[in-house]
């Protein structure tokens, strides 16, 4: 193996102190920038506005009568129209809240019956409130012999008593099985019989007076003879 000798060994800087006494060796200048000169060498916020200014020199303002005026307003497609559906709800909801909307003569419970060489139109005053009502009857909780009965007296009283326009209030018979009992009764019991005779007009009371679960009934001062 071969000796390792110590002048073999590479100094780079074996003759650096030799160099720096004699000074013979030359350094380049790189000069630095100082501080005042970088702030020289920023833009001025001034001269910025100084050549704005310059270059806005020949611009001239249009006079207003070379504008156009126009509408800034952005129209959306189809936004203003209203949405058939919106509507329905709206009724609807007034519908539930108010009854807003409900005709009585235009549901299928709705009731009505003229007598003989009657007009059409006094069901229709009738059903409108055009009459006031003098006395009424609640039928309600009652079978079918004891309503014939209370119905019977009542109307007789309302003759005595020269009342022409009362309320039968016989509900809207919903828990009946099948066809409500009272208010089929009733109606048969002012088309047939007795009080056949003794009746003008009669038809569904309005919402506040039960709707379809009323009747009202025009009564005459005295029986057709036909």
């Amino acid at each position: 193996m071969k000796s390792f000798n110590s002048s073999e060994m590479f100094r780079p800087f074996e003759n650096l102190k030799a160099l720096i006494e004699t000074k013979s060796f030359s350094t380049r200048n790189y000069p630095l920038d100082s501080v005042e000169d970088k702030k020289n060498a920023l833009p001025d916020a001034e001269s910025e506005q100084q050549i704005f200014f310059k270059a806005m020199a020949d611009v001239k303002p249009i006079l207003s009568k070379n504008i156009i005026e126009r509408n800034s307003r952005v129209r959306i497609p189809g936004k203003n129209k209203k949405d058939p559906e919106d509507e329905i709800v709206l009724k609807l909801d007034d519908l539930v809240k108010y009854g807003k909307g409900f005709v009585v003569s235009q549901t299928p419970e709705y009731m009505e019956g003229r007598g003989y060489n009657v007009s059409p139109e006094v069901p229709r005053l009738l059903h409108r409130g055009e009459f006031s009502i003098q006395a009424h009857i609640d039928l309600h909780g009652f079978d079918v012999l004891k309503a014939k009965d209370a119905m019977d007296s009542f109307l007789k009283d309302a003759l005595v008593t020269g009342k022409i326009v009362v309320l039968v209030v016989h509900g809207r018979g919903l828990s009946s099985p099948g066809e409500p009992v009272l208010k089929t009764k009733v109606f048969e019991w002012l088309t047939c019989g007795f009080w056949r005779k003794w009746v003008i007009a009669f038809t569904s009371a309005r919402l506040c007076d039960g709707g379809t679960g009323g009747t009202y009934v025009l009564l005459r001062d005295r029986p057709i003879k036909k």
